[in-house]
């Protein structure tokens, strides 16, 4: 028990000082948006609603807070439940072409893409968890490749007084064939433990028209053949810089 304890101090100091730049896919790339940027990330799917704001106040640091509807029958107009998480994201590494390097990510609260099989909507909200996107370009940067380990924490799980950990993975490709601002993009996503996510798989198009926009349409489904998110679209606006705790680089 201490040692869980150890563990979960050191994953929650982290969830109070990591964001996910990845839309509706799960994984995320390294990048921290320049100092003073705001993020607004609206997705909506068959399965989920989503709004996600990213704050970078500090250099090479993120702050997010998002918020997930779920609907998983038929009628558009009920919902099934409602989820929402808060993390920080630290770039510590960036290579001098700015098109790859690494961070680390930590917060409480889970993707529903990342639920675990068991845990319902209130155990979600206490899972602490960490990762670390690592982003390695390939062939001149027509191919972009996203690594992102991890683990989790889930307290009360599968009663009260337990914690079910587990081990969570993401690796997501995106190959821009002819133009840098049209990327394909496929990704694989699970996790394994006490508590687990069996296998995912999510493939779409992203289109990043401009500096400040990026769109895209995706279709989600686990391995196995069972429900996954199905099809989704998103948006990503992002805002020149605005707010800092410092001076705003223009």
């Amino acid at each position: 028990m201490a040692c869980r304890a150890v563990g979960l101090a050191f994953l929650f100091l982290f969830a109070l000082a990591g964001t996910a730049h990845a839309q509706q896919f799960n994984s995320d790339s390294w990048i921290a948006k320049d100092h003073g940027t705001a993020t607004v990330i609206v997705t909506a799917g068959q399965r989920t609603t989503m709004m996600m704001t990213t704050l970078s106040l500090i250099p090479r640091w993120e702050f997010t807070v998002a918020a997930y509807v779920f609907n998983k029958d038929a009628d558009r107009l009920t919902s099934e439940g409602h989820s929402t998480s808060a993390y920080a994201k630290y770039m510590f590494w960036q290579n001098e072409a700015k098109t790859g390097g690494g961070a680390v990510k930590a917060g409480v609260g889970v993707n529903p893409s990342y639920s675990l099989e068991g845990v319902t909507y209130k155990e979600g909200a206490q899972t602490f968890w960490m990762n670390a996107p690592i982003t390695l370009p390939f062939f001149d940067n027509r191919l972009s490749w996203d690594i992102m380990p991890g683990g989790s924490a889930t307290l009360s799980y599968p009663r009260d007084g337990d914690v079910a950990w587990a081990f969570t993975y993401s690796s997501r490709l995106a190959w821009y064939p002819v133009s840098p601002k049209l990327a394909l993009v496929g990704e694989v996503f699970g996790a394994a433990g006490e508590a687990t996510v069996s296998p995912d798989f999510r493939a779409g198009i992203r289109w990043e028209p401009d500096v400040y926009t990026n769109i895209a349409l995706t279709y989600g489904r686990k391995f196995d053949g069972g429900e996954g998110a199905g099809f989704e679209a998103g948006i990503m606006l992002f805002s020149p810089p605005f707010f800092c705790f410092g001076t705003c680089k223009k």
